[in-house]
């Protein structure tokens, strides 16, 4: 899945936990409190992306969250991950090569009760609406709150900046399974183009932003 939204990117994803993945010692240390959930689905992430940094030629490395919980990467390298039930992925790309990434992963089943409020504007909800009639195989909501969830990723290694949902609008083009989120607020980039797909019971989306 993450090679149709990602084409040309490092990417690596699992559908299942690892029982054999190993985590570093500074990893490790984050997870003193986890539940089983949280250390499986920490884990089996952190794999795919040390699969994905050896595809660039690079050796395994703890990956700790930083600033609002980002992943550090190795120097020169730009990445996102991201999991939810049944779906671990990550992809990487050198930073010559590529400015930003942002990726995420949702079910596709509607947003709990009183969500789409919060995380949409009137606009969105009316496209949302429309679709939900044409084509009500997809959680067109979801796909909302995953989009703006890949706009936020992509954003922050850009600006080290907090963007909210109410800080970008998205539109959604169904027949090229891509989408345009246009910022509200002043940053390096007006805006960003992705992609989705969904298949396997899962909504995924993605941002890649190149250099110029």
């Amino acid at each position: 899945m993450i090679e149709e939204v990602l084409p040309g990117v490092v990417g690596v994803e699992a559908f299942a936990d690892d029982p054999a993945a190993t985590l570093f010692p500074e990893e490790e240390a984050l997870l003193t409190r986890a539940v089983d959930k949280r250390r499986r689905e920490f884990t089996t992430v952190r794999a795919c992306a040390r699969t994905a940094l050896g595809k660039l030629g690079l050796p395994p490395v703890p990956i700790l969250p930083g600033a609002r919980g980002a992943p550090i990467w190795p120097s020169g390298v730009v990445g996102s991950m991201t999991h939810c039930e049944g779906y671990r992925a990550c992809a990487v790309a050198r930073r010559t090569e590529v400015l930003a990434l942002g990726i995420d992963a949702e079910p596709n089943g509607p947003l709990p009760d009183g969500v789409l409020a919060t995380v949409s504007d009137a606009a969105e909800r009316a496209w949302i609406a429309e679709l939900a009639r044409a084509d009500p195989r997809v959680s067109w909501d979801r796909l909302l709150f995953s989009a703006k969830e890949s706009v936020y990723k992509a954003w922050f290694p850009l600006t080290r900046r907090w963007l909210g949902f109410e800080d970008a609008t998205l539109t959604v083009r169904p027949d090229q399974r891509t989408f345009e989120a246009r910022l509200l607020v002043a940053g390096p980039v007006s805006g960003f183009t992705g992609r989705w797909t969904v298949s396997r019971g899962l909504v995924v989306t993605a941002i890649c932003v190149l250099p110029g």
